[in-house]
């Protein structure tokens, strides 16, 4: 991996979670797709996805099963999965990691942080402003009804609120947990304005869904598992019935279906071999990618 030319074609992704996997699949049939069958000067045997996850499965939060599961279809697709290591550094084209008493460093052109952020900064300018507590990544700890602590007016939603009070963990920062609180969010504020209340915010987890690939899928809805061809489907019209307005749905659905038969999809981006200046930049330097 010392040449430049073959960590060109390294990619990292730090975090196996559902984002993580899904990128991680993504990126295992655009190399073994999209490579093959468009740029024919690019060799998809030299490109190497690495995937690592510092506990011992991916998809920590779904049932051992599914966790294997998709880990099989990742490896279908080249991806190399490897557990319990641990990022200490990242430098520009080099990652460091721990795997027991084992330190190693690997080259890669691309590198993808998928193990969790930190929360916007406007979490700091409530807690000046308001003196809102904090937790360690930042987030807002809210009241049951999902407001600022003595400030009934500021309502905190989303991946910005650490909201605990269902079972003492907070709240992951996901879609449907922001779906559900802005929809709360909304009926409380109407509420106060016919005079009345609500009981406090409690969230209903509908289930799990992660994508692998064509075909590829897991999905967790408690007592119901499932993976393979059906979880795809499932993830397919899940997705699909969130979308606002009719024709919007179908669009996408026809879209989906286009790509799926011809696997091909009409989006490409033509980039060039030297960086645009930044903006309020004076000087250009070429670089080669």
């Amino acid at each position: 991996m010392a040449d430049q030319k073959g960590y060109l074609h390294h990619v990292v992704i730090v975090g196996a979670g559902p984002t993580g996997v899904e990128l991680a699949g993504a990126l295992g049939e655009l190399a073994h797709g999209t490579l093959k069958n468009d740029f024919r000067n690019i060799n998809p045997e030299d490109v190497q996805i690495l995937l690592l996850e510092g506990t011992d499965r991916i998809l920590p939060t779904y049932p051992p099963e599914l966790s294997a599961k998709a880990e099989a279809d990742l490896t279908r697709l080249g991806v190399t999965v490897r557990k319990n290591t641990l990022v200490t550094d990242i430098h520009d084209t080099t990652v460091t990691m721990r795997s027991g008493d084992r330190v190693e460093q690997i080259q890669a052109r691309t590198i993808l942080w998928a193990a969790g952020v930190k929360a916007s900064p406007l979490g700091q300018v409530l807690a000046q402003r308001t003196g809102a507590p904090l937790d360690r990544a930042g987030r807002v700890i809210v009241e049951p009804d999902l407001t600022g602590p003595g400030h009934p007016e500021i309502f905190v939603i989303g991946d910005l609120a650490n909201f605990s009070h269902q079972d003492g963990k907070p709240l992951p920062g996901v879609a449907p947990v922001a779906m559900q609180q802005g929809q709360y969010v909304a009926n409380l504020i109407k509420a106060r304005l016919r005079g009345k209340s609500l009981p406090p915010f409690r969230y209903r987890d509908k289930g799990s869904l992660a994508v692998i690939g064509r075909n590829a899928a897991v999905a967790d809805f408690g007592v119901v598992r499932l993976s393979g061809f059906i979880a795809w489907l499932v993830w397919i019209f899940v997705h699909i019935g969130y979308l606002i307005e009719f024709d919007n749905k179908v669009l996408v659905l026809f879209q989906w279906a286009w790509n799926y038969f011809t696997r091909n999809r009409g989006a490409r981006l033509i980039t060039g071999e030297h960086l645009l200046p930044l903006v309020g930049s004076h000087k250009t330097e070429d670089r080669e990618w």
